[in-house]
């Protein structure tokens, strides 16, 4: 596919698959929707990691044939959120087999010591997350759920709407 592989060939190369890659990600995405990228839900992760990946892939790419498989690749990925997506807000069965539900990890300012052992999350990285979230307080700490995405959400104040724990689980 290219002329050598000296030095230069190799370094334009890489920044021309990439740039070109990058293009592609980015009309895929205003095809696709703002969404494709958030963090919403574990696929939305996968896919962002998945598409970095792919993106590596068509910068490395040896010929033509491979940067379009790569290329086609990510438009797949694309698709199958797009997919998904349709499917999870058409069936509540559906949304239940691809989602996890998000679950507390402390409540009204205790630890929920069993729901820390079955999430794996150690009570260290929580006192961290407290301190992210600027929680001076523990007993004006509400909630603190594990999301779907892995990441973890700091509920303090005075009160708490009962629609924002709507669907977290208790374990």
């Amino acid at each position: 596919m290219f002329v050598d592989n000296t030095w230069l060939d190799i370094a334009l190369r890489g920044v021309l698959l990439s740039a070109a890659a990058i293009v592609w990600i980015v009309l895929l995405i205003r095809i696709n929707g703002l969404r494709s990228l958030s963090k919403m839900t574990n696929f939305d992760f996968v896919m962002t990691v998945a598409l970095g990946s792919l993106v590596a892939g068509a910068a490395q790419a040896s010929d033509w044939k491979e940067f379009g498989q790569t290329l086609m690749a990510m438009g797949g990925l694309f698709l199958v959120q797009f997919l998904a997506a349709r499917i999870r807000k058409a069936s509540d069965a559906a949304e239940d087999v691809m989602q996890n539900e998000p679950v507390f990890l402390m409540r009204d300012g205790k630890f929920l010591d069993d729901a820390l052992d079955k999430t794996r999350v150690a009570k260290s990285d929580l006192i961290a997350k407290l301190r992210e979230a600027n929680a001076l307080d523990l007993s004006c700490v509400r909630a603190v759920v594990l999301e779907t995405t892995g990441d973890v959400s700091v509920l303090h104040g005075d009160g708490l709407d009962e629609i924002v724990i709507e669907n977290v689980k208790e374990l």
